[in-house]
């Protein structure tokens, strides 16, 4: 079980219906989890059978390889990584080596220490010194293969703050003062990944570049995407693929959220450095670094739907998915949820009978952080819809849940948490206030008073957020 916390969740003082739901929903939550297991995604996209590398449809003949270097970085990328360790000692005979970023504090299974995978720890979401160290390591692996290589890199979300390698002339310490300003400034992760694009001699296709203009090695990336839309530049900064924002855009960013004066010197004169010269942008799509690399998405969100769409269907719900871009702010989106669900409930309403009907979102809200308090995107937005809604009259019974299936969100030890009619029950009794909670970015901290914060420590997992919401309607 993921859920470390399920008894708190499911006491057998909630009446029948309540219970009942936050089983189902809690159910799901588990098999939406173990959907996008990084391992689980590698022994389904990457055999070796007779000699040959087998990568959904394509076949590499390690006959013609020397070596195996695997590197990379993400929340899912040490499972990945052994995972296809597993693969090659069982399978072949090719000597392999590798080298991973991967978050501090995070549980490696089954890591054994005979392993030939080095883990490096890194900070994140604000790059640190080990991180900076491991990249470095990372491209002298890449500087020192030879052509008859194979490099295979295994990227998932938070390769961006992982795989930090700043331009000549920006320090480490200007990576961590902009990625501070960016995540405090409301910026979508989209908007801060093409500023850290832009500052790195990693990111934005400059590994694929790095391979080409040294060892010209034949580069393999496997990639699990956390982002909306599944945009491969997006996901850890895309290292290894063109990248389709610009210099432009990175000033833009800076301009929208107010930042052109508060970020270090260097960072506005990096980025006023590549307006003024195209020579200094990333590589896009017709460059020559791309020329022998090849990149398969292998996990995202849309596993996590299908698995829970299926699993809903066996309790009898209607499933609707009705939308796979959650994203702005949270705050701005749990005000607006009680009219969505309104919305989908209406053709029901003139229906007699019993109506179960289970609403499935994804994406990545932002937030804004104007308090001191602790919280997560998820967490914000379900305070949000509660504080909307503890006023209104709802005839129906309900459950939601907003999940960030990493395990953690914010600067909080939740994943999110969950909300239904007892919720609502809570604060008009305990007359407990809303707004101030909101006010100072607290939501951990409410939903801990209400003891429906949604607790499994860090998962290994990345991909897109999970919104699910459960209704029983009877008319």
């Amino acid at each position: 079980m993921f859920v470390k916390n399920l008894s708190q969740l499911t006491p057998k003082s909630l009446d029948k219906i309540t219970l009942e739901l936050r089983k189902v929903g809690l159910e799901v939550l588990e098999i939406a989890i173990k959907s996008v297991e990084p391992s689980k995604l590698i022994q389904n996209n990457v055999k070796v059978i007779d000699g040959k590398l087998n990568i959904q449809e394509d076949k590499f003949d390690l006959n013609k390889f020397s070596n195996i270097f695997i590197i990379g970085g993400g929340k899912a990328s040490a499972q990945m990584t052994l995972a296809l360790e597993k693969i090659l000692k069982r399978k072949t005979k090719i000597r392999y080596e590798g080298f991973i970023n991967i978050p501090e504090g995070q549980k490696i299974r089954d890591y054994s220490p005979s392993s030939k995978i080095r883990m490096n720890p890194a900070s994140h979401p604000i790059p640190n010194e080990k991180g900076l160290t491991g990249t470095k390591e990372m491209v002298k692996i890449v500087e020192n293969a030879t052509k008859s290589d194979l490099i295979i890199c295994v990227i998932s979300g938070g390769g961006s703050a992982l795989l930090p390698l700043p331009k000549q002339g920006i320090t480490l310490e200007d990576l961590q003062k902009v990625n501070s300003l960016l995540l405090a400034s409301g910026a979508s992760i989209y908007e801060i990944n093409i500023i850290r694009k832009h500052l790195s001699d990693f990111k934005g296709g400059n590994l694929a570049k790095k391979v080409h203009n040294t060892s010209k090695a034949t580069l393999i990336t496997l990639i699990i995407s956390d982002v909306v839309g599944n945009n491969l530049d997006s996901i850890a900064s895309g290292p290894t693929v063109p990248d389709l924002t610009t210099f432009d855009q990175a000033y833009d960013v800076l301009k929208k959220y107010n930042l052109s004066y508060k970020v270090p010197s260097s960072v506005k004169e990096t980025i006023e450095k590549g307006l003024s010269d195209p020579r200094l942008e990333n590589p896009k799509e017709h460059d020559v670094c791309f020329t022998n690399i090849y990149t398969y998405l292998i996990g995202s969100v849309d596993l996590v739907v299908e698995e829970v769409s299926a699993n809903l269907k066996d309790f009898n719900f209607i499933i609707d998915y009705f939308t796979n871009e959650i994203v702005g702010e949270a705050v701005d989106f749990g005000k607006e949820l009680h009219e969505l669900i309104s919305i989908k409930l209406k053709p029901y309403t003139k229906k007699p009978g019993k109506h179960k009907l289970a609403l499935i979102g994804t994406g990545e809200l932002t937030v804004t952080i104007k308090g001191k308090g602790v919280g997560g995107r998820n967490q914000e937005m379900l305070l949000s819809f509660l504080d909307n809604v503890k006023n209104k009259e709802i005839d129906y019974n309900f459950l939601i849940i907003g999940a960030n299936l990493d395990g953690i969100e914010g600067n909080s030890k939740a994943m999110g948490a969950l909300v239904d009619n007892i919720s609502l029950n809570q604060i008009n009794n305990e007359r407990i206030k809303t707004k101030s909670y909101l006010e100072n970015n607290d939501s951990n901290s409410f939903f801990k008073l209400l003891k429906s914060e949604i607790i499994t420590g860090p998962t290994g997992i990345n991909v897109n957020d999970l919104l699910l919401i459960l209704i029983e309607l009877h008319i």
